[in-house]
């Protein structure tokens, strides 16, 4: 079947146009569409006698990762192809909630004799394709956040260990193809012992990339974040955007850049597909950190949490159940349920006042640059092993569409947190010495039996738990929450389950609190107890927090 050369309709106002043309479909010959490319849609109808309502679809530019241009196999045949890879929101079997589906469209040129003129029209249709996707984000409400450059670089970061130890097989069946559908180049790096992705990014040259992209569950990104302020150059090593894809067992980040796209709750791979998408789409935004004191360790940031009690207990707890999943917490929280502990401390914090959002750091509401960072970066001259000979703490594999190189400088041993310098970082204006008393404009909570504390600065604390419902990436708040002794298991239990949807704040609990905060002090009096920053056991003792606002970089999409 004859394909007519797509000509644009000239539009008005500045616009493009519409671009039109006729193909056959691939894998049918016999079956002829018409094909429009608006600037919002790709509009395919099929030329039969089918009704137009049923014949005809308009895919939106807004669910497309990529478009490709390329030739068959078959050398003798002169057709070119162009293929558009989209990720609608489609309602789930069985289920009344939606999910991102894979679509591809692939439509065949084959009218010109001459190879080369049929691939370059399908090469004009796969770039205006590409093209008016870009656009997308400028449609909305005229707030454009960052953008990763296309091309992109990104390293992945693995940790195959994660969860219930799936990563590799989830990258290898989602996220290699929906990376290379989007044109994105990657180096996929596998971690081999804790630390590892840590010391990585703290000696890389990060002028290679684009970004760092971590697959694995909080831990992994608790690593590169640390190891990107223990930098010299860690002004602007932290502006390196940082995407995340959940392939561990909590997935509490990941769950909640999906929650922030505005979707409804997914889990599992869903949540896996979802990720990519958003990654895929290179949208930056800013994003809080939270700088964390203990008493003779030197200062970590954290992205996620700082908890005491009965939320660290199971988080910790529940390791010796990370082969069901996510499912490790739900079975953790009954255990300690059963045999509920009560703690004894001193909380105190720094209020949020309503004006706070106009001091420290940058808001999200102008255009966010996310460009490489060049040669202002530490040139440090590492090594390169690539070899399957190679030592196994060395070796890493590269995607097919992949073609950077890596360098990493060996060292001996992993030292522990508190051998290892400070971090530097920015300084904290709200935060006295652990020994000094607190400031007047402080709070003391003067209950001194506590189930739990927990500080929050993303809305999740794992895939099905809402803990911070109202929280954003870059509020420059910490939202903290205590539960008083004296609560029963079963109201402890009713509002964990509450939680999971969010609703825990609307139980209107007596024994629970929480309050907006910029900065906060515990001091356990119990002599046992398990503090987390992130997930990650830390030093029991005196600690205490201050939020920095928008320090590092998310891609949200």
């Amino acid at each position: 079947m004859d394909q007519r050369r797509a000509e644009p309709d000239r539009g008005t106002g500045g616009n493009p146009g519409t671009l039109h043309g006729e193909f056959t479909v691939t894998g049918n010959r016999k079956a002829r569409c018409s094909v429009s490319l608006t600037e919002r849609d790709l509009v395919v109808q099929k030329l039969s006698s089918a009704p137009v309502g049923r014949s005809k679809v308009a895919l939106s530019l807004r669910d497309c990762v990529g478009c490709r241009a390329y030739r068959a196999d078959d050398n003798a045949d002169p057709a070119a192809y162009f293929s558009a890879y989209f990720y609608p929101l489609r309602r789930r079997w069985m289920s009344s909630g939606v999910s991102r589906q894979r679509v591809e469209h692939c439509f065949r040129l084959p009218a010109l004799q001459d190879p080369v003129a049929n691939l370059e029209e399908a090469e004009r249709w796969a770039r205006a394709v590409r093209e008016r996707v870009g656009r997308q984000r400028y449609l909305g409400d005229g707030v454009s956040m960052g953008e990763l450059p296309r091309p992109c670089r990104m390293m992945l970061l693995v940790n195959p260990q994660s969860g219930k130890g799936l990563a590799l097989t989830l990258y290898n069946n989602h996220i290699q193809r929906m990376l290379n559908e989007a044109g994105i180049q990657h180096t996929l790096v596998i971690t081999e012992r804790q630390n590892h992705a840590r010391e990585l990014v703290r000696e890389a040259d990060l002028s290679q990339w684009d970004a760092l992209v971590i697959m694995s569950g909080d831990g992994l990104l608790h690593e590169v974040i640390n190891g990107l302020l223990e930098r010299p150059d860690w002004e602007e090593a932290i502006q390196t955007p940082l995407g995340i894809l959940p392939g561990g067992s909590g997935n509490a980040v990941a769950a909640s850049v999906h929650h922030y796209s505005g979707a409804s709750p997914v889990s599992s791979e869903e949540l896996l597909v979802s990720c990519g998408f958003l990654l895929c789409k290179g949208l930056v935004s800013r994003m809080d950190l939270v700088s964390v004191h203990l008493s003779s360790s030197p200062r970590l940031f954290s992205f996620l949490s700082l908890a005491w009690g009965f939320v660290a207990d199971v988080d910790v707890e529940s390791e010796k159940y990370r082969h069901v999943g996510a499912a490790r917490f739900t079975v953790g929280t009954l255990v300690r349920l059963a045999s509920l502990r009560v703690y004894k401390g001193r909380l105190a914090y720094l209020p949020a006042t309503k004006d706070h959002s106009n001091e420290g750091g940058p808001r999200n509401n102008k255009t966010l640059h996310c460009n490489n960072q060049a040669s202002s970066l530490s040139p440090a001259s590492l090594v390169c092993r690539q070899s399957r000979d190679s030592p196994r703490q060395n070796t890493f594999h590269n995607s097919c569409h992949s073609n950077n190189s890596l360098k990493v400088r060996r060292t001996e041993s992993t030292p522990s947190r508190s051998a290892t310098k400070a971090l530097a970082g920015p300084s904290d204006s709200l935060l006295l010495p652990l020994e000094q008393p607190l400031p007047s404009d402080w709070v003391v909570v003067q209950e001194e039996d506590f189930v739990l504390m927990l500080a929050m600065y993303q809305s999740h604390l794992a895939e099905d738990l809402f803990a911070a419902p109202d929280a954003i990436l870059d509020d420059g708040v910490i939202h903290l929450f205590y539960v008083r002794a004296g609560i029963s298991r079963t109201a402890l239990l009713r509002l964990f389950l509450a939680m999971e949807k969010g609703t825990h704040l609307a139980t209107n609990c007596q024994h629970l609190v929480h309050t907006k905060v910029r900065a906060l002090r515990l001091e356990p009096y119990s002599p046992k107890g398990i503090i987390t920053v992130d997930g990650e056991v830390v030093e029991y003792g005196p600690v205490q927090a201050e939020v920095h606002r928008g320090l590092a970089r998310l891609i949200t999409g």
